[in-house]
């Protein structure tokens, strides 16, 4: 039996758009004055076709099952400690990250134990060779160890190491002490010691065209030496510095190895990637006498002037910058946000910095990280591949670190990156381990994401990004899809040049389980369209197989 309905008394309109406004608010529904237009993807696998570098989906280190299960491409061996570890007596000194101490690598910690390991899983290795100047002394395997900043020497500072009270931490009221004597904890050596190195690990491994060491990187972090190792290296660095060992190391490398590549210079961040030590975080005097270039630029220009002055020789295969986002690792809603927007730096050329690089601080022009690189090489070394030996961008135990992860791996393959390697990597059940496994084997069974990057936009990509990319070995087609919203969000995609009808496979990873990657039910796609529905905070794989 029906209901008599009663008519509304009339109320203002704005009281009604606010009530229809919670309503919609309550049940997670737009309001017709509110409606965005709907979202749409759009791929197409003729268009921005480009091969996409398996190396991008590296890391410095892995869990050996886990590398093993997303087939590690690529492992770097490298750090603070990289650059002054002495292979001879397989002994490395901390520096700034731990009171400056010497420290005897333990059987599985040696570079040569890097290698088997990563052979073993089929995974090629950079291996980074001391430039600096000074490589560890012997030292006792146990405390008390040699360091930097003795007490007998330095009785006031700031801290010491709770197990070796002689060991200091350099610092007295915060201020860096001077007068540390390198001979301390280190034995002076030059450019010859690299090409040793190389040759120590030859004579182990083969050379790189037969299965040896494939690439070595030039130190770590060069203009950060007066300060992650300035017991040794207070001074700062200059351009002559930095560029004169760099071609002599690597001219030692290739020396010693002619078939491995040379990576460098593996710059810490944004102030070393436009400016010596001496300059500070711009150009300055330094870049002055140099052409009035900026620190990446004459690097590479030195490079190859270097290797024209050598018959024409490469000396210099990756340009590296390491590149971490100003953001933490904070799971807030303004921090998600934030490491979400924050990918843009890597590529958008309208993203202006929303930290110190920006115009609250050094106020840098939009970095578009990866392009500006390239721009660089075609510029000043043509032919110089680009490398990114760290980066992280937080919150990789959080779901917004893995939407993140996703993000940052599908522009890697897009915008052209040749290889990349995450420092501070997920543990295999972090969400973030599973951002590697939707490109690495989303199934289960080792089934990647293509390996030829094709064109694929959103019309809003801060809300919903597509990446695609078309499969050598089968011809499918492969979608990767990240909701970043806390909604779901219903979408239209359109393809073209490929299969127009049939089923695509679907794969979801997401907060309904943070603890595998789930088969959907499969999607139909008709008339080169496919209609589906993302979950909120989700990377969805679409694969469309070759009809």
């Amino acid at each position: 039996m029906g209901r008599e309905r009663k008519r509304p008394r009339a109320v203002a309109t704005g009281v009604v758009l606010t009530l229809v406004a919670t309503v919609a608010a309550t049940l997670g529904v737009p309001t017709p004055a509110t409606a965005a237009a709907p979202l749409t993807l759009t791929v197409d696998v003729s268009a921005a076709r480009h091969r996409i570098s398996p190396d991008i989906y590296g890391m410095n280190g892995a869990d050996p099952a886990f590398a093993a299960e997303i087939g590690l491409p690529v492992a770097r061996w490298g750090g603070n400690a990289s650059s002054r570890y002495n292979f001879r007596n397989q002994t490395y000194n901390t520096g700034s990250d731990w009171f400056f101490e010497n420290i005897v690598a333990g059987p599985d910690n040696t570079v040569e134990a890097f290698v088997e390991r990563n052979r073993a899983l089929g995974a090629k290795q950079i291996v980074t060779v001391p430039m600096i100047g000074w490589v560890a002394k012997d030292s006792p395997r146990d405390h008390p160890f040699a360091c930097g900043y003795p007490a007998t020497r330095f009785p006031q500072q700031d801290s010491f190491d709770q197990w070796d009270p002689n060991c200091g931490n350099g610092q007295l009221n915060g201020a860096n002490l001077t007068g540390a004597d390198p001979t301390d904890t280190s034995i002076p050596v030059g450019a010859s010691f690299g090409g040793e190195m190389v040759s120590h690990l030859v004579g182990r491994f083969g050379p790189a065209a037969r299965g040896g060491v494939k690439i070595y990187e030039l130190d770590n972090e060069p203009v950060l030496w007066s300060s992650t190792h300035r017991d040794v290296h207070p001074d700062p660095v200059s351009y002559d510095e930095l560029g004169g060992k760099g071609t002599a190391t690597a001219a030692a490398i290739k020396r010693a190895d002619p078939t491995a590549a040379v990576l460098g210079p593996s710059g810490w961040g944004y102030c070393e990637w436009v400016a010596s030590g001496v300059d500070g975080c711009g150009p300055g005097a330094d870049a002055a006498a140099h052409g009035g270039l900026n620190l990446s630029q004459w690097y590479l220009k030195n490079m190859k002037d270097f290797g024209d002055a050598h018959g024409g020789r490469r000396f210099l295969d990756y340009f590296d910058q390491h590149y971490y986002p100003q953001i933490g690792g904070g799971t807030d809603p303004d921090a998600n946000a934030l490491r979400l927007r924050a990918t843009r730096s890597l590529w958008d050329p309208t993203y202006v910095e929303e930290s110190w690089i920006g115009p609250g601080g050094v106020n840098a022009p939009p970095l578009q990280f990866i392009r500006t690189m390239k721009a660089w090489i075609a510029q000043y070394y043509p032919g110089t591949k680009t490398a990114i030996t760290e980066y992280n961008f937080g919150a990789l135990d959080h779901i917004n670190g893995a939407l993140t992860q996703a993000e940052v791996l599908g522009i890697f393959g897009r915008e052209g990156l040749d290889l990349a390697t995450i420092w501070g990597e997920p543990r295999p059940q972090q969400p973030g381990a599973f951002a590697f496994r939707m490109y690495r084997n989303y199934d289960g069974a080792g089934s990647r994401f293509g390996d030829v990057s094709v064109s694929a936009t959103s019309s809003d990509q801060g809300q919903l990004s597509v990446f695609a990319a078309q499969r050598s070995s089968d011809r499918a087609v492969t979608l990767m899809v990240v909701n970043k919203t806390g909604g779901d969000i219903a979408s239209s995609l359109s393809i073209a040049g490929a299969n127009r009808n049939g089923t695509a496979q679907r794969y979801t990873y997401g907060p309904a389980d943070l603890t595998s990657i789930v088969r959907g039910a499969d999607v139909a796609a008709r008339h080169g369209r496919i209609e589906a529905t993302y979950p909120a905070n989700s990377i969805t794989m679409l694969v469309l197989p070759r009809r």
